[in-house]
């Protein structure tokens, strides 16, 4: 566990030494929040009775989640290519620990950039309900898809063979899992074929329990299936991770 938390601190501390990407999560967030959601709640107002940037923020904060993840990917990606990883194999270290080193940044990572968003939105004037429990319950929740989607990113910078190939296929999962949820819209408004598609949607569950956890909202889908999809979903991803980075390593 040691050597999972020397690389950890080691990605973290590159990490925060970067100016550009730091600046860059920031101004991704403020546009996220500021030029589309507060543009639509102008245009919407209220979704469900309530308003529109509250509504539609768990689905911002969920996307900046993922782009964490992504972003920790490369991480592995750039130090698979560049001959890094080999002298981490070399070194008398379970492998085990590169991967879960690799996979808690990830996750910080992804964290982080969620929780940013989430500060930029309350900013802007999203309303969050009186009930502190039910915060720290989504962030931890939040945590833990952060770990699945993670684990899926490491999967994919595991088998790719360029950066340009880890973009194109992670572009297969990061668009989709937004835009194929209840991020921008209730499940109500959606036809039966794409209520289908969206119920097969993890995010969708990490997206329902936030909104009624630290917003107030009427859950649409119970609490205990959100968690139990989110979990799972954690679960799978990070066997994933591991089955293909030891899959690499063995080839």
């Amino acid at each position: 566990m040691y050597a999972t938390y020397v690389i950890w601190t080691k990605h973290m501390a590159k990490f925060l030494r970067s100016t550009e990407e730091l600046l860059g999560l920031f101004l991704q967030s403020v546009l996220w929040v500021l030029l589309f959601g507060v543009g639509m709640r102008g245009l919407v107002g209220e979704v469900a009775g309530g308003d529109y940037l509250s509504f539609i923020l768990p689905g911002i904060v969920a996307l900046s989640s993922l782009g964490g993840a992504v972003g920790g990917g490369i991480v592995l990606l750039d130090e698979r290519l560049r001959g890094i990883l080999k002298e981490y194999l070399v070194a008398p270290i379970p492998r085990l620990s590169i991967l879960l080193g690799n996979a808690t940044s990830t996750a910080t990572k992804a964290l982080f950039q969620a929780g940013l968003m989430l500060v930029v939105g309350v900013l802007m004037g999203a309303r969050l309900s009186p009930n502190p429990p039910g915060w720290l319950a989504a962030l931890l929740l939040l945590a833990i898809f952060s770990v699945g989607f993670s684990g899926l990113a490491l999967a994919v910078a595991a088998v790719s063979r360029s950066i340009a190939g880890y973009h194109g296929m992670i572009f297969l999962f990061n668009l989709p899992l937004l835009f194929a949820s209840n991020a921008l819209y209730p499940l109500a408004v959606l036809p039966d074929w794409m209520r289908v598609i969206v119920l097969l949607n993890p995010t969708t569950y990490l997206i329902d329990a936030v909104r009624a956890l630290a917003f107030g909202a009427a859950p649409t889908l119970p609490l205990t299936l959100s968690l139990a999809v989110i979990v799972l979903f954690a679960v799978l991803c990070t066997w994933l991770a591991l089955s293909l980075f030891r899959r690499s390593i063995r080839g």
